[in-house]
């Protein structure tokens, strides 16, 4: 199993060609490194499909998910980068709302 510490989500949209090397450059770019048992979570402009970067220690992992229907819930004006909770993660990879997720999973209003 890879360890995962912190996630980190990009606002700005990612194109879904890039492949590993574009994709940690892209981390670097945006985040400054790839620092290890990080994950970055990257969109496309439709936010139907995400790419997720796992550093591991050892090397990186990349990763993808494309929903058949409907988007991702993507911040628009964040400041470009978000930190998430397991929670929060869990809610986003399955399409729903995880901005309304608290620390301890409990759903409160916005």
């Amino acid at each position: 199993m890879i360890r995962v510490d912190t996630v980190w989500l990009a606002v700005d949209p990612l194109d879904m060609r890039a492949g590993t090397e574009s994709a940690l450059a892209r981390v670097v770019h945006v985040f400054g490194a790839a620092w290890p048992h990080h994950a970055y979570l990257f969109a496309n402009r439709r936010a139907n499909r995400m790419k997720v970067l796992v550093h591991d220690g050892v090397g990186v992992w990349l990763a993808a998910r494309r929903l058949n229907s409907g988007k991702f819930v993507w911040p628009r004006d964040a400041g470009g980068t978000l930190t998430l909770s397991r929670a929060q993660l869990d809610a986003l990879v399955l399409g729903l709302p995880w901005q309304r997720i608290g620390e301890a999973g409990v759903i409160t209003l916005l």
